[in-house]
Formats: structure tokens, sequence, C-alpha cells
């Protein structure tokens, strides 16, 4: 089983979306039928989130933490107290491509570190999206890490202790304990996630922080 976790905090806007696309992901015909449970960890939420996630028929987890880092953990635990053998993150402002989980997969690796794309520059100056992409390394080999498109195996997973309850990068402190212990990483581009360039972005220090950064 494969078990996707999107950590959500009042996203009611464009948590439908994310989800949709996560299902198709999980109907691949490459997945040659093997099951796939999405949950999404409601932390703190106080919008319509949670009645979106159920409408989708997706497992909820509502907790209290007000910490991406805790609430990807939970997600975390839960999919393997139920048996994933490989763990997706995504983010709630993500769409992930049809093949997302099968891209992933492919790779045969402990670990895959993808890029994202910027799903619509319409609210920048073209300036901003010029200093994104001269930055930016959307080619297998780059060093980005984004919770918004990660996998690991389960083992891998475990043995490096998890995500840590840090309220922003916890995806980079968990890869670098997965380098420190030898885990095999692919840093790849195959596998697509499309992403928001809102700026009210919910953990300090994360993507619309950086994009901030640019204007």
């Amino acid at each position: 089983m494969i078990g996707i976790v999107v950590p959500v905090h009042n996203e009611e806007a464009l948590l439908g979306r994310c989800l949709e696309t996560l299902q198709r992901a999980a109907r691949h015909p490459g997945l040659e039928g093997e099951p796939v449970l999405i949950v999404t960890v409601l932390d703190a939420c106080s919008d319509r989130s949670a009645a979106i996630a159920k409408a989708h028929g997706v497992t909820v987890l509502e907790v209290d933490a007000r910490n991406v880092g805790k609430a990807r953990a939970l997600g975390a635990a839960l999919m393997i107290e139920r048996g994933a053998r490989w763990i997706s993150c995504t983010d709630a402002d993500s769409r992930v491509a049809d093949d997302w989980l099968v891209a992933q997969l492919a790779l045969r690796t402990d670990v895959v570190c993808g890029t994202v794309r910027i799903a619509d520059w319409s609210d920048f100056p073209e300036r901003v999206r010029v200093r994104y992409e001269s930055a930016y390394q959307q080619c297998d080999g780059h060093r980005h890490i984004h919770g918004a498109n990660l996998g690991i195996s389960t083992a891998a997973y475990l043995q490096s202790g998890g995500f840590q309850p840090l309220t922003a990068h916890e995806d980079v402190e968990l890869v670098r304990e997965l380098e420190r212990g030898g885990a095999s990483i692919a840093w790849s581009s195959a596998p697509q996630v499309f992403t928001s360039t809102r700026l009210d972005c919910r953990a300090s220090g994360g993507f619309g922080d950086y994009l901030k950064t640019l204007l």
C-alpha cells in the first residue's frame, strides 16, 4: 500500500483541487491496482477544509499542533500503522501530475526529492519569474527539497527517525538525516508537482516567503 500525507491549515480555497489530482494519481494504471490511501492532516483548521476533505472521501486526521512538521509526522505514522510501504508527501496548495506516484516508484530508491513547477505567474511582475527560473534547477540532479514533492520508503523513514516537530524546513531536516544515514536518494524532475505562488504562506520561512525575496 502507498500512503499520501497532506498537511492542511485553512486550505478551503485550494484543497479540493489538490485532492482531485491526488485521486487521479492514485488510479493510474501504472500502479497495477496497488491500494493508495490519502490522509489529510487538518491542523487547527477553522474553515471548510474538513468538509472538503470528507466530501472527497479521503482519510481525515484532525489535530491542534499548529506545526507542519508534527502534522506530517502524525500523518506518516497513521499511514505506516495501516501498512504503507511508501509514503508520498505534498501540500494542499499544490497539484500533482497523474503519473506522480508512478514516477516516484519507478526511480527504485529509498527517497525521491522532486522539483516543483509554478502553476501561474500572472500575479507577479515578469522580473520575479526570471529571477526564480535563473536560480532554480528544473532538472535531474537538482538539490532542491520540497515537502510538496517528496517520497520515501517506510523502512528509510523509520530508520531516519521521521519528520521532526518543526514549524518550517521539516522536509529539509528529514532529507539531511537520510543523507547522513546513507539512504539512496533520487534528485529527480520526473515526478511533477505544480504549486501556487500565494504569499500568505502557512509556514513562516516556507516557499511563499522565498518568493517574497524575489519581489
